[in-house]
């Protein structure tokens, strides 16, 4: 591997020093199908679903800064209380945070001069059936314009209690963001001024990117009308 061609902006490949990756479930087939339907030739697939595991310290590169200074900035909050886990994987760095704590940590990161990552680039949302009581996770990815450098904030919550605070009050820009994770995972972001769909009509019934979405033959129903799913459309003779 070409070092330099993988290099982050400081010119360093922090070294993988992960535990053991997290299996949280097993995915059997390539799309997940059930009994028959699966042409793709990889019905017989097994392959364990896993996260990777959290990283021990020193971090390398400008890793350990950070989590240093994030220490200092959070003061009475411990790091130890506000996160999860802190994970490098692949050369990126992941903070894990408990999501009670997700706003005086992504403030912190904010308005710290050793930090200062000013800018939120977007919120992702991610759906694990099997991974029991943080079944849904949300993603924000921070950008430090002063300093060069990229993080992510990871939270989780679970399904039978899907809400986590909203950051909008801090980076004004996740508004659409927020609003776009709702829409498709039902991720509810506590805090948000107007958390409604922004793709979906608004009487859509479910959340279409979880995995617990039913895929294909999916009537479409919008506001006074239903077109059936494309099987029905029309017959065949």
């Amino acid at each position: 591997m070409d070092a330099a061609a993988t290099a982050g902006p400081e010119g360093t490949v922090p070294e993988e020093r992960s535990t053991d990756p997290e299996v949280i479930g097993v995915r059997h087939g390539m799309f997940g199908v059930r009994g028959t339907g699966d042409t793709s030739g990889y019905g017989g697939l097994v392959r364990p679903v896993s996260l990777p595991g959290g990283t021990a310290p020193p971090y390398g590169g400008w890793f350990d800064g950070a989590v240093a200074a994030l220490r200092a900035a959070l003061g009475p909050l411990a790091l130890e209380q506000a996160l999860a886990k802190v994970v490098v994987f692949r050369g990126e760095l992941t903070l894990h945070v408990h999501r009670e704590h997700l706003p005086p940590v992504a403030r912190a990161l904010r308005d710290d001069g050793a930090l200062r990552f000013e800018l939120c680039l977007g919120v992702n949302g991610v759906h694990y059936p099997e991974d029991s009581g943080r079944e849904l996770h949300a993603v924000y990815h921070l950008s430090s314009i002063t300093h060069g450098h990229r993080l992510r904030l990871e939270v989780a919550a679970p399904d039978a209690d899907p809400h986590i605070p909203s950051l909008f009050a801090i980076y004004p820009t996740t508004d659409w963001h927020e609003r776009e994770t709702y829409d498709f995972f039902g991720i509810v972001f506590d805090g948000h001024p107007s958390l409604t769909r922004i793709t979906m009509p608004d009487d859509w019934r479910g959340h279409p990117q979880r995995k617990d979405y039913p895929l294909g033959g999916i009537p479409v129903e919008y506001k006074g009308a239903r077109i059936p799913p494309p099987d029905q459309r029309r017959a065949y003779s």
